[in-house]
């Protein structure tokens, strides 16, 4: 076996197609068809079934790539410390992080890791936290925040914190009268609201809370992207509930929007943080998880930063033995 058969697998794989990989990787597709014809041939099982749609991978298949996916990993940071001609950690590490989480960690910690680690390619992917489950469990990502334990329990889950979740309003919004801060759960449940859709854990929570109480939301729009639904709460559509984040996001427009705190109701959202074992785990991967950290720590000691605090609770560090029920993607 070599990196090589090992590169042209994992490409299969991700394409789905044959035909598809050869023309990504410039290589004949009988060329492609006869490497992976001999790695089959060494472990001695099928690695792929054929279907009229393309190519899916078998159960031996699916456990061949996320350990192929690592050793290509490892073996492009050892040609990269060999030609820096250092011992200094190098290397690419990619990070998946919600919108949201983006806007209130990212421009941190891709400062932090550019100071302290300049030989790490950091590479940060923005997506539905359901993608970037998904992309978590394709072995694609060496460290992730999702919002909830026990969604890959084969990876080390340690809880960072947790973010009140705010009716959202722009400043001049008349939906809520001036000089509001806080809104009791009734009157939450009284405006026209822009949320994403019903399968987000967000939501859920939201609804959960409502229904103990008897209350209903007033839905008038479901979104999934965050830029269009806060662009439809500015038009004066309706308000919507979600974390800081989605305030932080707005950057140089945050002044404009209202986050009215929920009195009566614990609207909370937990983080946990998502990282490979640690004997899959590179160096490079294990120093930005160390530098996440230390962003966290400096967002819940910054006054000018409500909505975030520590997680609740003696977890410590969330393994495989504390995999708890799956909330869907938020």
């Amino acid at each position: 076996m070599n990196l090589r058969q090992l590169r042209y697998f994992t490409r299969i794989v991700e394409c789905g197609s044959l035909s598809r990989a050869a023309r990504e990787l410039n290589v004949a597709q009988p060329a492609l068809s006869a490497q992976l014809a001999k790695l089959e041939e060494l472990v001695g099982t099928a690695l792929l079934v054929r279907t009229p749609h393309g190519v899916v991978p078998t159960e031996n298949g699916l456990a061949l790539y996320h350990h192929a996916v690592f050793l290509l990993r490892l073996a492009e940071q050892s040609v990269a410390v060999a030609r820096g001609g250092s011992r200094a950690i190098q290397g690419m590490v990619s990070v998946g992080l919600a919108a949201t989480t983006v806007a209130a960690l990212g421009l941190s910690l891709v400062r932090r890791v550019r100071e302290r680690y300049p030989g790490i390619l950091l590479n940060v992917v923005e997506g539905m936290s359901g993608h970037i489950e998904q992309l978590l469990r394709l072995g694609q990502l060496d460290i992730a925040i999702l919002f909830a334990p026990g969604l890959a329990p084969d990876l080390v889950i340690e809880p960072l914190f947790e973010e009140e979740l705010f009716v959202i309003v722009p400043r001049d919004s008349r939906l809520v009268p001036r000089g509001r801060t806080s809104l009791a759960l009734a009157e939450v449940a009284r405006l026209p609201m822009i949320l994403p859709t019903a399968r987000h854990g967000l939501r859920q929570r939201v609804t959960a809370e409502l229904e103990r109480r008897g209350l209903r939301l007033e839905v008038i729009a479901e979104i999934d992207s965050l830029s269009l639904l806060m662009a439809c709460v500015a038009a004066g559509m309706g308000a919507t509930i979600k974390p800081m984040g989605a305030i932080l996001a707005e950057g140089s427009r945050a002044h404009r929007w209202r986050a009215l705190s929920v009195r009566d109701a614990r609207l909370r959202r937990p983080n946990f943080l998502y990282l490979l074992p640690p004997d899959r785990r590179t160096a490079a991967a294990a120093a930005v998880a160390g530098e996440l950290r230390a962003v966290v720590a400096e967002l819940l000691a910054d006054p000018a930063r409500p909505g975030f605090a520590p997680l609740d609770g003696d977890e410590g560090a969330w393994g495989p033995e504390r995999a708890g029920g799956r909330l869907a993607a938020e």
